[in-house]
């Protein structure tokens, strides 16, 4: 925090102080006038997100008593399915796959 250097520490004021968010926004100026930005550094902060339509919530095949052996395969297979999902695969195409 700044600190008014004319002040002892318990009289500070509270607009010489610097709050979080002020910080995060100053942080995020920085950010958009940064004009040295490379092709590569925006690749590498790229992030996939897999469209809305494709969730299948994988608590109905896990539903009931299973066995941890039962429960880790099919924890497998969901992720399995879910990256097959990522590269753009449709159900019939991943079910070809499987």
């Amino acid at each position: 925090p700044r600190v008014n250097s004319s002040l002892s520490s318990d009289e500070l004021l509270l607009e010489d102080l610097e709050t979080e968010g002020e910080r995060q926004l100053k942080s995020l100026l920085h950010q958009q006038l940064d004009t040295t930005v490379s092709i590569e550094q925006c690749k590498l902060k790229r992030r996939c997100f897999a469209p809305a339509a494709f969730y299948k919530p994988f608590g109905e095949e896990a539903a009931g008593a299973l066995t941890l052996s039962q429960f880790q395969a099919l924890e497998e297979s969901n992720k399995e399915t879910s990256s097959l999902r990522e590269l753009g695969l449709s159900d019939s195409e991943i079910l070809l796959w499987k």
